[in-house]
């Protein structure tokens, strides 16, 4: 294996532990009706992250990898979103950890964007 398909590997586990965190942590809202729906939300964003990586990584061409790539971020972006308010509505819950990863894993995906966009 290369230290390039290494490296994609070890993001996408990261993508991977961070779905699984938020659901471990959601998981104990679940029953709350108000919260349900924003759990719900930020459960779908959350985990879509890392499946349109994976997606990206076995994309058919560059517009589909670029594509898949794009819409990764808005999930990274949508989710950072959902943490934040829920994170207000849950104030004996400390969601900072999670709002950091998903700051970073959003930075990572603009730092992909960029690197295409240099490359053209």
């Amino acid at each position: 294996m290369t230290i390039y398909q290494t490296k994609l590997q070890q993001l996408e586990q990261r993508m991977i532990d961070f779905s699984v965190g938020v659901i471990e942590t959601c998981g104990k809202y679940s029953q709350d009706a108000k919260l349900r729906p924003l759990i719900d939300q930020l459960i779908r964003s959350a985990t879509s992250i890392g499946a349109n990586y994976a997606e990206a990584n076995n994309a058919s061409s560059k517009s589909d990898f670029k594509n898949k790539i794009y819409i990764a971020k808005k999930e990274a972006a949508e989710t950072r979103y959902w943490l934040r308010l829920l994170a207000r509505l849950l104030p004996e819950e400390d969601l900072s950890q999670l709002q950091q990863e998903a700051l970073e894993l959003n930075l990572i995906l603009q730092k992909i964007i960029s690197t295409m966009k240099n490359d053209k």
